[in-house]
């Protein structure tokens, strides 16, 4: 008698998908910065599990529909080396899930993680008007709403297949009475509006950079990644408008990546606040309107 296939737990199914994107040699960066990470989410997603599997959950058997679900995943993940976000249409910032494809970039900012601190101590007014430039999915303007309760929003992209992206997680978090999505060119679009806070993730990939990048990254859009020969193109135009936008002591924080020694060599003058990040000190700068070029 022929039999029965022994049938994996979802334990041996973590390690065996850990195995075949260790070898597969993957680049990472979209929610998981390594295979471990990136198993442990994959399967959690196909499998429909909670965020932190029980250990009776990791003892019990896939079945065989689960197993396929799993392989497929797997399959595209390295074959395509799409994201597994754009796979899973899921990304998450800390505890928030977020829904994302193609169309926008996939949530990632260290931005959020001084939003938890409600950036202290650099933020030194009350939060009633903020906005969020090249808002993407809008990721960063749902976390300022969780996080300044009683402030109204702008969240603005000039990108209107990302601001469609956005649209969908204003929704699913229930912030449409508080997110306003306007599609504008930097500041083009927002008349004379005045914020006590600017929060901005641009594009700030420089050139040689972006010849270079990874496949997983030629999945999002160039637009929200190209910030051209040095990286500081979008960022020149920001800082010489960004003053008439803000209240008296609001603050602009902006994320730039690698580019801080750029930065300072373009604005040796201007007195950059370099909070630090899981990063480390250099990825993100503050500066209130009165620190601005006028």
């Amino acid at each position: 008698m022929m039999q029965r296939p022994r049938r994996v737990t979802v334990a041996e199914l973590l390690r065996l998908t850990e195995r075949r994107l260790r070898r597969a040699r993957l680049s990472y960066g979209h929610g998981t910065h390594d295979a471990r990470d990136e198993a442990a989410w994959l399967v959690r997603a196909a499998l429909r599990l909670g965020p932190a599997a029980a250990p009776a959950t990791l003892a019990r058997e896939v079945s065989s529909a689960e197993l396929r679900r799993v392989l497929r995943m797997l399959e595209r993940r390295i074959r395509d080396r799409t994201p597994l976000a754009y796979l899973l249409r899921e990304a998450w910032l800390g505890d928030v899930r977020f829904y994302v494809d193609r169309r926008a970039i996939v949530p990632r900012s260290y931005i959020a993680e001084l939003l938890r601190e409600r950036l202290r101590p650099w933020l030194r007014r009350p939060v009633r008007r903020a906005l969020d430039l090249c808002t993407g999915s809008a990721c960063l303007a749902v976390m300022l709403a969780r996080t300044f309760h009683h402030a109204r929003i702008d969240a603005s992209d000039v990108s209107a297949a990302a601001l469609a992206v956005a649209r969908i997680n204003v929704a699913r978090h229930r912030l449409r009475r508080r997110i306003r999505l306007v599609r504008s060119d930097l500041f083009a679009g927002l008349g004379d509006q005045r914020y006590d806070l600017i929060v901005c993730n641009p594009p700030y990939v420089t050139a040689r950079a972006m010849r270079r990048l990874p496949r997983e990254y030629r999945h999002e859009p160039i637009l929200a990644l190209a910030g051209g020969d040095d990286g500081l193109d979008l960022l020149r135009k920001l800082l010489a408008q960004a003053r008439r936008h803000l209240s008296p002591r609001g603050l602009l924080v902006c994320e730039i990546g690698g580019n801080r020694r750029a930065l300072e060599r373009a604005y040796p003058r201007l007195p950059f606040a370099w909070p630090c990040t899981s990063a480390g000190a250099g990825s993100v700068f503050a500066l209130e309107r009165e620190q601005l070029p006028g």
